[in-house]
């Protein structure tokens, strides 16, 4: 299983971070994308710079390398998750809009029926905003908002996290214990 994992221009990179990190943990191969607005949200919400992501994918590739073969549809990749995925990637997105890498690697995998997963973070959400989600809902998109649960009664933002973490991982078919399920408590 190969994994694109790509981080644009929004708050909750904090996600991103952890998804890269179990993944990496269970030997699933990723490729990451950040956007150039991410770069400088990773860094203001993780006061870490873009390295340490990049050290945790299998492989990075510059949003603008429109040679990268995460590019083609010919190149075999399970899915993608876009996380956080700014309202700007999502309109493109929705609207065949492939000016970078990230919303390339979206099309591919729509084209190509591959599964595809977007993590908005943006509240409240403008009509347009819900008819660009309605929209790629309807061609198989899973919309999933990082919105946590709290019936597991999260004690830190890590549990929070690890719960949206997890709940992306069952959607790709990941086994995990990241969280404590519902009936489980």
């Amino acid at each position: 299983m190969k994994v694109v994992v790509c981080i644009t221009g929004a708050s909750g990179v904090c996600y991103a971070k952890r998804l890269l990190e179990v993944l990496k943990e269970r030997d699933i191969k990723t490729s990451l994308i950040i956007s150039s607005s991410a770069k400088r949200i990773i860094e203001h919400e993780l006061d870490r710079d873009i390295q340490y992501l990049i050290d945790l994918s299998y492989e990075y590739y510059e949003n603008n390398d429109f040679f990268s073969p995460l590019a083609s549809g010919s190149h075999k990749f399970h899915s993608v998750v876009v996380v956080p995925c700014s309202m700007k990637t999502l309109s493109a997105v929705a609207n065949g809009y492939s000016n970078n890498l990230i919303c390339r690697v979206c099309d591919v995998a729509i084209k190509e029926r591959r599964k595809i997963i977007l993590m908005p973070r943006e509240m409240p959400l403008s009509p347009i905003h819900l008819e660009n989600m309605l929209k790629l809902s309807k061609l198989g998109v899973v919309i999933m908002p990082p919105i946590p649960a709290f019936y597991g009664k999260p004690k830190t933002v890590e549990d929070i996290v690890d719960f949206v973490v997890g709940r992306v991982l069952d959607n790709l078919g990941i086994p995990n214990d990241l969280f404590r399920r519902w009936g489980d408590i």
